[in-house]
This record gives C-alpha cells, sequence and structure tokens, in this order.
C-alpha cells in the first residue's frame, strides 16, 4: 500500500475568481489539497507538529511516530511500556511552549504506566485476572488502583531519550474496568500547562444516563460523583499547572479554588466533565475551548433525564460544568437510587449537591455553566449547522493567521479569513467546523472543506507553515484501521500548484536474504501535468539510492527495512512541492499471520452468551500463544468500547451487554480483536499483526 495519497480537486473558471485570500471572503474546497503522510499509523491517538513541521504522533500501545517534513519518512522515536486494558495506553504528546529556544527540546507524554496491575494470566482457563469486579470489598478493588502519568522528555530531532524523564503530575484511575481515562495537553501564553482528565467510570451500567451508583458493594468506577463532582479529585477535570524545573509543578493563581482550601484540590480550572477528549487554547486571547463526550440515552426519559448530550464550551474563567448531575446547566438529570431502581429529585444545577459516600470532597458545589454549543443525536433546532448523527465532539485549534507563512516558493498556509476562528470537528460525523465567536458569543458555525474526507477525526493542529495536521483514526476498533493515516490540508489557492501524489510498492515485500525486491511508482501521478523527479532511499539512511521511476533493490543483510520514495515537482508556479510514500521489506524474521478460526465475521449471538474463540498464528518462528492476546469490545456504531482482554489461543470470553441499552436501536455489536507480537531476532525487530470479527446480535 502506498504510504501517501493526496485528494486534490481541479479548479474551474467561475472558482478561480475566489481564492479565499481576502479576510471576508470564504476559500473553496477547490482552493484546499489534502496529502497523507503516513498511512500506516497504528492506533492513532494525539500528534505534535514541531517548530519545522515534523510530526510526532502516538499510537495508544505505547508508540510515538516521528513523520519527516522534508524526506517524508515516517521512522520510530520511541516506544514506551504501558498498560492497554480498556482504554488505557500511551495518550497525549505535546511540546514545551519554549521548545527549539534555548536548548529546550522537551516533549510531554500522558501515559498509563504498567505498575502492578494485575494481567490475564493465560495459564488459568475461565478466570480473568485483569479484569475488575464490577461488585465486591473494598480489599477486592484495591489491587487495581492504578495512575496516569503525565512526564516531559528530552527529544533530540529522532528519538525521545525515555531515561530523561521528568515527573509532572499523575493522576488516579480505577483499572481493570472500562472508561474516560484519555487526557489531552495544552499551554497558554504564560506557560501553564493544561490537562484534561476523564470521569474515569463505566457508563454501561446506568442505562445511557448518569452513573451515580451508590451501593456499597458497587465498583467505585460505577460512580461519577467519586470524580468529576469531587472537588478532591483530579478526574473529570482540566487541570491548569505551571512545570517546574526538574519535575513537578506549582499552582497559578485563578483556579477554581484557593490552594489551601480544605477537601479541594487546587489544580482544578474546570470540573464536572465526563470525557473531555480535546482541549485546544487561543495563546491570542487565553480562551480554552472544551469538547465533553455525551452518555448514551437516545431519548429523553422523565425518570431518568435527558437524551445524549455532546457540547462544546469556550472557557476565559474556572467553571462547573455539571456532570454527572446536569448534562447542561439547563438539562438536569434526574436522581436514581441503583439499590431499589426508583426515581428521586431532579439535581439543581444553579446549587449541585455531592452527598454521595464515595466523594472526599465538597458537599455544595459551584453553580453549572451553560457551554455556548449543545447537541444530541438528531437535528439540533439551536445548531441545525451540526447535522445528525453519533456524538464525539472534538475541540480544535484556533487558527492564527501568520502573513509569513504565506511566502515562499511553495506556501500552504491558510488565508487571513480563517484567522481567530476556532475549529470544531466530530469524530463520529465526519466532519470539521468553523466556529465564530464575538465578544464571547458564538456568532456562526459554518463547514470547512467539507468535502474532503476526514475519517474519525482524533485530532487536529495547525503546523507553523498554517497547514492543518490531521490524525484519522478511521472506521473499527482498537487497532490500525485501514483508514487511518496522518495527513495534512494544504491550501494552495485557486489555481495553485498541487503536490505530487506519490503512490509506491514493492515485489516481493517479504524473504529470506539476499532479497531483491522490484520496486514501482506507478500510480504517481501531478495533477498539474508537472514534471516529476524521483528520489528511492531503500534503507532510511537518507542517501538517495536511485532516481528512476522503477529501481531494482536487493537487501543482502537480515533485517526490517523502509524503502521510502520522494517526488518533487519540477514545474509549476510552486516548483519544489513533494509528497512521499513507503514499503516495508521485512529480510529474514517474517511477519507473522494471525486469523480467527472462531468466532466467524457475521456469527451471530444474543449478549450475555458466552462466546468460544480459537485463534491461529502461523509465522517462521515458534508460535507462544501465552503471547496471543483477544479483546472483547462492545461495538457502538462505528466505534467501541473494550471490555476485558484475554490471552492464549483459545478460550471463552462472556459477551457483557450494558443495562438499558437496546441492541437493535442503539446498533450494538460484539468486536473481538485478536493481536501477537513475535520475538524478532537479533537483528530485526519484533512484528506484530492484528486480526479482528464482528458479531451479529441475533433477531
Amino acid at each position: 500500500m502506498a504510504a501517501l495519497i493526496a485528494t486534490s480537486f481541479a479548479v474551474g473558471p467561475a472558482q478561480a475568481q475566489q481564492d479565499g485570500t481576502g479576510p471576508g471572503v470564504a476559500p473553496p474546497d477547490t482552493s484546499f489539497q489534502k496529502v497523507t503522510l503516513n498511512d500506516g499509523p497504528g492506533e492513532p491517538v494525539d500528534l505534535a507538529v514541531l517548530p519545522n513541521n515534523d510530526v510526532l504522533h502516538t499510537t495508544r500501545g505505547g508508540e510515538v511516530w516521528l513523520n519527516d517534513a522534508d524526506t517524508g519518512l515516517n521512522t520510530l522515536a520511541a516506544t514506551l511500556d504501558v498498560y492497554q486494558h480498556d482504554e488505557e495506553g500511551l495518550q497525549s504528546i505535546a511540546l514545551d511552549p519554549k521548545f527549539g529556544t534555548g536548548g529546550n527540546n522537551w516533549i510531554y507524554l500522558y501515559y498509563s504506566p504498567p505498575q502492578n496491575t494485575p494481567v490475564d494470566d493465560p495459564a488459568t482457563t475461565g478466570v480473568n485476572e485483569g479484569d475488575a469486579p464490577f461488585s465486591g470489598t473494598a480489599v477486592d478493588f484495591e489491587k487495581f488502583k492504578g495512575s496516569l502519568k503525565l512526564s516531559r522528555f528530552q527529544f533530540n530531532g529522532s528519538s525521545i531519550d525515555l531515561a530523561s524523564e521528568q515527573e509532572i503530575i499523575e493522576v488516579p484511575v480505577d483499572r481493570g474496568i472500562c472508561c474516560h481515562v484519555g487526557g489531552d495537553i495544552v499551554f497558554d501564553a504564560e506557560g501553564n500547562l493544561y490537562l484534561s482528565t476523564g470521569d474515569d467510570t463505566n457508563p454501561f451500567q446506568s442505562g445511557g444516563f448518569t452513573p451515580i451508583d451508590e451501593r456499597p458493594t458497587s465498583n467505585p468506577a460505577l460512580d461519577a460523583q467519586r470524580t468529576s463532582a469531587n472537588t478532591n479529585d483530579l478526574r473529570g477535570k482540566v487541570l491548569r499547572i505551571t512545570p517546574k524545573a526538574g519535575g513537578g509543578y506549582t499552582i497559578p493563581a485563578g483556579n477554581l479554588f484557593q490552594p489551601g482550601t480544605p477537601q479541594t484540590r487546587p489544580e482544578i480550572y474546570v470540573m464536572g466533565l465526563r470525557n473531555p477528549f480535546r482541549i485546544e487554547l487561543s495563546r491570542t486571547t487565553g480562551d480554552l475551548f472544551i469538547a465533553d463526550y455525551s452518555p448514551d440515552a437516545r431519548t429523553a426519559n422523565p425518570l431518568r433525564g435527558p437524551s445524549g448530550t455532546g457540547k462544546w464550551a469556550t472557557v476565559t474563567e474556572p467553571s462547573n460544568y455539571g456532570w454527572p448531575y446536569c448534562a447542561t446547566a439547563e438539562l438536569p438529570y434526574v436522581d436514581y437510587d441503583f439499590a431499589t431502581g426508583t426515581s428521586g429529585e431532579t439535581f439543581n444545577c444553579a446549587a449541585p449537591v455531592n452527598d454521595s459516600p464515595n466523594n472526599t470532597g465538597l458537599r455544595e458545589l459551584p453553580p453549572v455553566a451553560q457551554p455556548e454549543v449543545w447537541y444530541s443525536y438528531g437535528a439540533s433546532p439551536e445548531f441545525p449547522e451540526l447535522e445528525t448523527g453519533g456524538i464525539g465532539p472534538m475541540a480544535g485549534p484556533a487558527y492564527d493567521f501568520n502573513e509569513k507563512a504565506t511566502k515562499g516558493d511553495a506556501p500552504v498556509a491558510w488565508p487571513s479569513y480563517f484567522d481567530g476562528k476556532s475549529f470544531f470537528y466530530e469524530w463520529t460525523r465526519d466532519y470539521i467546523k468553523g466556529m465564530t465567536v464575538e465578544n464571547g458569543e458564538l456568532a456562526s458555525i459554518e463547514n470547512v472543506v467539507d468535502s474532503l474526507v476526514v475519517d474519525n477525526p482524533i485530532d487536529m493542529e495547525f503546523g507553523p507553515n498554517g497547514a492543518l495536521y490531521v490524525l484519522e483514526y478511521g472506521d473499527g476498533y482498537f487497532g490500525e484501521n485501514p483508514d487511518a493515516q496522518l495527513s495534512r490540508i494544504d491550501f494552495i489557492g485557486a489555481g495553485g500548484n498541487h503536490s505530487p501524489v506519490a503512490v509506491a510498492s514493492g515485489t516481493p515485500t517479504a524473504g529470506a536474504s539476499p532479497l531483491t525486491v522490484q520496486f514501482s511508482s506507478e500510480g504517481t501521478a501531478d495533477a498539474d501535468g508537472d514534471k516529476i523527479r524521483y528520489e528511492w532511499d531503500f534503507n532510511s539512511d537518507g542517501v538517495v539510492d536511485s532516481g528512476e521511476a522503477n529501481p531494482t533493490w536487493t537487501y543482502e543483510e537480515i533485517g526490517t527495512y523502509t524503502a521510502s520514495l520522494k517526488v518533487t515537482d519540477q514545474g509549476g508556479k510552486h516548483r519544489g512541492r513533494h509528497s512521499s510514500a513507503e514499503v516495508a521489506i521485512e529480510v529474514g524474521n517474517q511477519a507473522p499471520v494471525i486469523e480467527f478460526i472462531s468466532p466467524v465475521a457475521g456469527q451471530e449471538f444474543h449478549f450475555g452468551d458466552t462466546v468460544s474463540y480459537e485463534v491461529r498464528v502461523t509465522d517462521d518462528q515458534p508460535v507462544d500463544c501465552s503471547l496471543v492476546q483477544v479483546t472483547y469490545i462492545l461495538g457502538h456504531h462505528t466505534h467501541g468500547h473494550p471490555q476485558t482482554t484475554t490471552s492464549g489461543c483459545t478460550g471463552t470470553i462472556t459477551t457483557t451487554v450494558p443495562e438499558g441499552h437496546d441492541p437493535a436501536v442503539d446498533d450494538l455489536s460484539a468486536v473481538f480483536s485478536a493481536s501477537y507480537t513475535d520475538a524478532g531476532d537479533a537483528v530485526s525487530a519484533p512484528l506484530t499483526r492484528t486480526a479482528e470479527v464482528v458479531l451479529a446480535v441475533a433477531n
């Protein structure tokens, strides 16, 4: 598969009259070109663009990948050992605000260290030691106490030095049970760090409404009052701290609670959040943008509360956004007793009270703030521009137009029309919207590059060159999906010169040494018909090995190689535009082949069934079945939530169903995902392959 694809549009005469360079003129989509930088990004989570326009992005499995802006080559910058039950792993990445100046090369990572958390023992069939119980005693739950860590590391331009780690802050987490443990990192102009944290609460036992199970035998992870509504807990929040030299942090003035206030954490800037997966901040205005994910209730219930509601807010002061008592300041939930199954009073969003036995903070909470945008599954009366579908709101960046970025040989900077606009993107609806805020009020919502595909966008950021970088998760479940990619959306203007599209392949791509590979650039093209220069680097050493379109190369030594093709525009208005594609070559150690013997795709089941599985692995090395990991994922629309992970080539998994969900109405499925990593050899890195089957709910 080619590692770089570009989508471009021919510009017609009528469109050429509007090139979008004026502040009041919206540019047509034909003035943009999408270029794929890495179409093998693993399970992508977060990205950061460096001052030289190189890009680092994380995978949940612990990898940090580097895309070289000049060569297009993608290389592994670091691999962290991370705990990966349910949704944990390596989450966010960010640059120090002074990165690249005065010898500052700090990279911030938010991740789940393994610690001593129990994991499944494949020798004990029928028992999964890695799953925390839904009910039990404090002793049963204690061994699943863990934390996520925010640390910074030195980056030398090609790799991250994991030994240079300086820990900034730890956030507690209840492990072995799903969900909402992600986080995002942004900095303001004063160097303060903002970290968003999820409520770390299981959403599948509360009927799609508010999870406030206070029963003494229930796992505390079923009660979001212990986190989001707890003034003495760091989860379900946006934290605001100032990192110190050498590690640790201080508390800046202006947070929600003054330092020293009993039963509070001074780090808290915003509370009452469910799953603020993406936050962004305008360094020009200081506005913080927060998007918060929604519960799953498809319709409102007068005995429980409103239907699922996603939110987008512009935050200018410390606030409480109400979860789990209120979806918005005007949409309260109803108190519910999980022991008796009866509803109580409607919560008071003007003066919420946390009387949960799991609360360690203040009882009386700040009033609930109203977000600028809120919406459910259907058409929004207030915000019809948001369309219909799932609810996966993401807070995108604010664009800061820089005239200097529009100069040079091949500018890609977005025009001044977008200056000051903030961007909102939807993970489930696959779009980007431009949000214009004037005098603290939302003035308009508009489509942005609506005809360009962004497939489950999970992060986006403007680079120093003014282009928009997008990390796309693709359609699928907790693995490298076929449509996953790191891409860049360039502004080329009406009649602008396009980057050529690089396509590379090789035959064969694996075999014993010596291995002779016939490479091909078939499919490579330039939309403007310009002459193209070919540069092949067969072993990622930065040296051009061939300038032919379809060369042959022999690999004499055993190893894993990345052959890259860079194609450069030799004509047009902006000659020098280029793109790259890659081909993975394995000499010696061969990648394992993994497949499900059972269950099979489309196999019918009922939730609650115990499903037997059998996984077959073939490899050129001895297969160790204890290294096979099988995860049961609750499929929900186009995404999913991992419920349990077990080990072994054979076994059984019980398919749990979330309380209060109708599989037919809520579009639920059971997804079985398997992975296997071989041992590698002396000169070849271990290789991982995955397989997946989706089961169908029986009628």
